[in-house]
């Protein structure tokens, strides 16, 4: 018997097997959940992650920068399963231009597609997910790389993500009528393929070697999905607006 037994998740963000959306789908079939993925690009590759969970779930296309998609979702869900309870928010996209270290040359267009993407997306998804959720409400998580600081290279995708925070917030108070918990993990670095592809990005990992008092693993997602489900499930039931630290303790430590 699992924490998650009886609940249906929309999961958003499986590329690879080594993102923490898969650890966070597998983890959640395995504490009873059924589950819907979405996909966007490269649909024939997250078909074939998916294929790798234990009961390999369908996958549905959403572009969150795509209005017919994000209208059509609900409709496309319910082909799967008639409802949600909770919805993993696990999107993110910046422009090279927006990461590497030249933070004053990035033009705005750029600046704006990762802020829609990375940002506005939550809002987007919450609304486009919002028909699914039952009178009971549920959950909702976005992930996020604490933007309280300005972290070496990450530059406007720092800038997206405390957007991406702040929004979580004001969803919290905007669905909270709804029984609609809203809240972010700060997850610490992992090596994903999105984190790959962030410039210097060993920084990050050099940063947390013999600083995390409890230690980190960057190549297990296993501690981050476990947060994940634990918010996902019915033991946070007032809980929302927070943003919860999975990083090792690397957030409370000074020098």
């Amino acid at each position: 018997m699992g924490i998650l037994d009886g609940k249906k998740l929309l999961i958003t963000g499986v590329i690879t097997d080594a993102s923490i959306a898969f650890s966070a789908a597998k983890l959640a079939q395995q504490q009873g959940a059924q589950i819907v993925l979405t996909g966007y690009g490269r649909m024939s590759l997250v078909k074939r992650v998916a294929a790798k969970l234990p009961d390999p779930p369908p996958v549905v296309e959403l572009d969150v920068a795509d209005q017919e998609h994000l209208d059509t979702l609900a409709d496309r869900v319910r082909e799967h399963m008639d409802g949600v309870d909770g919805v993993l928010h696990s999107i993110g996209f910046a422009p090279a231009s927006c990461l590497g270290g030249d933070f004053l040359a990035t033009p705005w267009d750029d600046v704006a597609q990762a802020i829609q993407v990375s940002t506005f997306s939550l809002k987007s998804l919450a609304v486009a997910a919002l028909p699914l959720f039952g009178d009971n409400g549920g959950s909702l998580v976005g992930l996020t790389f604490d933007a309280r600081f300005a972290w070496p290279a990450y530059d406007w995708m720092g800038i997206a993500k405390a957007g991406l925070e702040s929004t979580a917030r004001y969803l919290a108070r905007e669905l909270g009528p709804r029984k609609i918990r809203v809240n972010t993990i700060a997850a610490g670095p992992v090596r994903t393929m999105a984190a790959k592809s962030i410039p210097g990005f060993a920084t990050f990992e050099d940063a947390w070697n013999g600083r995390a008092p409890l230690g980190w693993n960057n190549e297990d997602a296993t501690p981050v999905a476990r947060s994940i489900i634990a918010l996902l499930s019915d033991w946070f039931p007032a809980t929302t607006g927070e943003m919860i630290h999975v990083d090792g303790g690397f957030h409370a430590m000074g020098v």
